[in-house]
């Protein structure tokens, strides 16, 4: 029932979105090629599903690679500058400048560094993802209280057993919060820079071509997959965090 509880809002409000979207259509005459109606989308991704799945984990393959090196970088950087002021001053400022770049800006000079295969996009989504990481997982392993530091060095605690007893496990739910938030930008970056070059196969190009031919019908069955693998990569390591930390659920901090 807690489930029902809690995803009842957002199921209420999509069904509640998709019905206005369809009245909206009708009413309004609005032709196929500027809005198709949910229905028309539907059908059309019945038709088109087996390029669109492939085409779908082709990109799919691209943000899942370039969250895992992304955020793992991340966590491994924010590791280190816990223990290292200086070098969480040499790294932060080029962070900050990274997160500033758009991904317009930058999508067509990988493409030039990494080549238009799946390289350029991998390197977008680590791009992407590496400052939301890093920020969180640094402010989670610095926030510990001094008492709780103060009297595990009372029981002669290393500097090691510091960091696994205490620092980490205090991390964990800021960590997850930017990995959780990394899974959607990692699809959303991997879909925009498939859109300045890549193989026919990828969701990106896919979308774009069919746009461009006004095939919208088409378009949107792509976004919609789209966003059924962005939401299938969130959910995915929201069920890791609950594995991770069962004790933050039980105590319904989340």
């Amino acid at each position: 029932m807690g489930y029902v509880r809690d995803y009842a809002p957002a199921a209420l409000v999509l069904v509640m979105g998709l019905v206005l979207w369809e009245a909206v259509v009708f009413a309004f005459s609005i032709e196929f090629y500027l809005l198709p109606a949910p229905h028309v989308i539907v059908q059309s991704l019945r038709e088109t599903y087996p390029v669109l799945v492939e085409a779908g984990l082709y990109t799919f393959t691209e943000a899942v690679l370039g969250w895992a090196l992304g955020c793992g970088g991340g966590i491994l950087a924010a590791m280190i500058a816990s223990r290292s002021p200086a070098f969480a001053r040499v790294v932060l400022p080029y962070a900050v400048a990274s997160a500033s770049v758009p991904i317009i800006a930058l999508a067509p000079l990988a493409i030039v560094w990494f080549g238009v295969e799946q390289g350029s996009k991998i390197a977008i989504v680590v791009l992407m993802t590496f400052f939301p990481t890093f920020v969180s997982t640094l402010r989670g392993l610095l926030s510990v209280t001094p008492q709780s530091l103060e009297l595990m060095r009372s029981y002669a605690a290393t500097e090691r057993q510091l960091f696994l007893k205490i620092r980490l496990p205090h991390s964990l739910p800021m960590m997850f919060t930017a990995l959780r938030a990394c899974a959607t930008l990692a699809m959303i970056g991997a879909v925009v820079s498939e859109f300045f070059g890549g193989p026919v196969k990828s969701l990106g190009v896919y979308i774009k071509s069919t746009a461009s031919l006004f095939q919208t019908r088409q378009a949107w069955s792509a976004i919609l997959v789209a966003c059924a693998l962005g939401l299938l990569f969130y959910f995915a390591v929201a069920l890791i965090e609950r594995l991770a930390m069962p004790w933050h659920f039980e105590r319904g901090e989340h």
